[in-house]
């Protein structure tokens, strides 16, 4: 059999294209539609961001979709068959969804109802279905990166594609601005409508565009078969006993769990917190994704290439940590001044410490995944932060709620959530401190190699 050839950068960039497609969607989820749905149709933003999350917490499908495209080819292969059919369904479930919208905020705006309700449930469920499209796209996308790669180049196509998902945030937020400047509340129906026609189209081309032709040429699954099949037979339950096994590996994943949630528990009130006490428009406020884009990609190149280098891994990440906190109290500090060019100059710092903080934990997730398990680590890794970029979403939206009901003015409700992310990101340093790298790695080893006797007997 002979071997496929290697990847050029041209073909990573072309692969990116896939995850520049999912960028473009976050911005309609995350910075769109939660907008529209607390500030222009004023539901609670608890209900509203419990809605929108219903997309993350059916993650744990992507394991399931994982085996499915391991052991059952669809259309003819292994990964793009399933890459395909997701895209093409998840236009679908948006353009659905957006259709819901309207009729309940008509019901919302009359009062509470038992209608409201339904069609909210309708709507999160919607959500949901659209975040099993996406999980059956991404998951094997995800697997279809490990099959064509090497070990040697894994590493720096896992860094282009995840530059590309930043490109596809900045493009969807300047996109989005652009087309709905000059929207008033006549037209906020239509307006919005289309941009959820348009954006899902894109990312369909996109994804095929990155996808044709990539699996036939380039993968090397059949030859890994013996070791696909082995990774194959372990259940959730056993990787969640490998991720576990040790102290090292429950502090790590307790860390991953703390960071990701101070994260994105501005996901559903960035936009509306510039609405709100800024006065900036749906437009404006969806730009601001654009600017932390900038600052995300910025970070992770620095982290990349300058930082890490330096600093090692986890002492970057530490860095990170510290560096998002004192991000979130600026932010804090912008509403004080409601000078929209200071919310957007601290967005932009808060990206460039994402990217760092980022890039930092990304690679110590890569250094503690064994080539045995890579795509049970995957997975799972996959799911915790999906399961914690919910969980934040909901409760972002409940601190808001509360922050309300508490203090009464929109600048300290909002201030509540940005200030429970940095407290977030004080833990996960304090976590960070009490990681072994090689104490980790060791005992992952140890429990990988004890599963697979267990299968074996």
């Amino acid at each position: 059999m002979s071997t496929p050839p290697r990847l050029n950068l041209f073909t990573m960039f072309r692969l990116g294209l896939f995850q520049m497609g999912l960028g473009l969607l976050s911005v309609l989820t995350l910075g769109i539609l939660n907008q529209v749905l607390i500030s222009e149709l004023k539901i609670p933003a608890l209900l509203a961001s419990g809605a929108i999350a219903m997309y993350q917490f059916v993650a744990p499908a992507r394991l399931w979709f994982g085996q499915m495209s391991d052991a059952k080819p669809f259309l003819g292969y292994h990964r793009t068959g399933y890459v395909w059919l997701g895209l093409g369904l998840q236009a679908i479930c948006l353009f659905i969804a957006i259709q819901v919208v309207w009729p309940l905020g008509a019901s919302a705006a009359q009062g509470w109802s038992p209608e409201t309700t339904a069609w909210l449930g309708v709507l999160a469920g919607l959500l949901a279905l659209y975040g099993l499209c996406i999980s059956a796209s991404s998951t094997p996308f995800a697997a279809l990166l490990v099959d064509v790669s090497d070990e040697d180049n894994r590493s720096q196509l896992v860094g282009i594609v995840w530059a590309m998902l930043m490109v596809g945030i900045v493009a969807g937020a300047i996109a989005g601005e652009k087309m709905l400047e000059g929207m008033s509340p006549d037209t906020l129906q239509a307006s919005i409508t289309q941009l959820f026609i348009i954006f899902p189209l894109a990312v369909v081309a996109l994804g095929i565009t990155a996808t044709f032709g990539i699996e036939k040429r380039y993968s090397r699954f059949r030859s890994r078969s013996t070791l696909a099949g082995r990774d194959d037979q372990i259940t959730f339950k056993q990787a969640l006993q490998v991720l576990t096994a040790s102290r090292q590996t429950g502090v790590f994943f307790v860390f991953l769990l703390v960071m990701t949630i101070s994260l994105f528990l501005q996901q559903p009130v960035l936009e509306p917190y510039a609405r709100e006490v800024f006065g900036l428009t749906i437009g404006e406020s969806a730009g601001l994704n654009q600017f932390w884009g900038y600052g995300i990609l910025a970070g992770i190149a620095l982290a990349g290439f300058w930082i890490v280098p330096r600093l090692g891994k986890r002492r970057t990440a530490m860095v990170g940590c510290l560096f998002n906190a004192g991000c979130f109290g600026l932010i804090i500090l912008s509403g004080a001044t409601a000078d929209p060019t200071m919310l957007r100059s601290a967005v932009m710092l808060f990206g460039l410490a994402s990217g760092i903080l980022t890039n930092s934990a990304v690679s110590l997730m890569l250094d503690f995944t064994a080539a045995e398990t890579a795509g049970t680590f995957i997975g799972a890794w996959g799911l915790s932060q999906a399961m914690a970029q919910a969980s934040a979403t909901v409760m972002g939206g409940a601190l808001l709620d509360g922050g309300r009901y508490w203090f009464g003015q929109s600048f300290w409700a909002f201030g509540l959530v940005f200030a429970c992310q940095a407290v977030g990101m004080v833990l996960a340093f304090g976590l960070l401190t009490r990681v072994n790298v090689r104490t980790f790695k060791t005992d992952s080893a140890k429990a990988i190699a004890t599963v697979m006797e267990l299968e074996l007997d």
